[in-house]
C-alpha cells in the first residue's frame, strides 16, 4: 500500500518590502522569501534590490531565493545578469532562471522552486535550509568582482 502525503503552501505576494503593517499579528510564519526579477525591466532588479534592506541578515541563509526570468532574452544586457548573479553570491543565496514563456518552462521553474520552498519549510527529512543554500548558492565566477553591500 502507498501512502501519498502533500503538504498545502499558502503564497502571498508583494511587490515590495516592507510588508503592511495591517494584520501583521495573524500573518503566517514566512518560510521563504522569493525575488522575482525580470531581466528586461531595470525598475524590476531595482525594486528587489531596495526591498533586501527590509530583511534581517541573519535570514538571508536558506530563507531567501532569487527568480530571474528572461535570461535568454538577447535584449538583456549581460550586465543586468551579472548584477543578480553578484547580488544572489553575496548574500549565499539561490539563483534560478525561469523560461516564464512556455508551459514546460513555468512548471520546470514552479517544481524547483517548490522544492526550495519545501527544504526552507523544514518539510524534507534529513535536509535544512542552510545545507540547500549551500547546494544551490549563485557562485560568481572569477572574472567578476563580488558584489559590496
Amino acid at each position: 500500500m502507498l501512502e501519498s502525503s502533500f503538504a498545502l503552501f499558502t503564497g502571498r505576494l508583494a511587490k515590495s518590502l516592507p510588508l503592511p503593517m495591517k494584520n501583521e499579528e495573524s500573518r503566517p510564519r514566512i518560510d521563504l522569501v522569493v525575488f522575482i526579477i525580470h531581466l528586461t525591466s531595470e525598475l524590476s532588479f531595482q525594486s528587489a534590490e531596495a526591498s533586501l534592506k527590509y530583511l534581517d541578515p541573519g535570514y538571508f541563509l536558506g530563507k531567501v531565493c532569487f527568480v530571474v526570468t528572461n535570461a535568454r532574452n538577447a535584449s538583456v544586457p549581460a550586465e543586468r545578469l551579472d548584477a543578480v548573479r553578484k547580488l544572489a553570491a553575496s548574500l549565499h543565496c539561490p539563483l534560478l532562471c525561469a523560461e516564464d514563456q512556455t508551459p514546460d518552462g513555468v512548471t520546470n521553474a514552479a517544481e524547483r522552486l517548490l522544492t526550495v520552498l519545501k527544504v526552507a519549510a523544514g518539510l524534507v527529512p534529513m535536509a535544512t535550509a542552510l545545507y540547500l543554500s549551500n547546494l544551490t548558492r549563485c557562485t560568481v565566477p572569477s572574472d567578476i568582482e563580488p558584489a559590496e553591500l
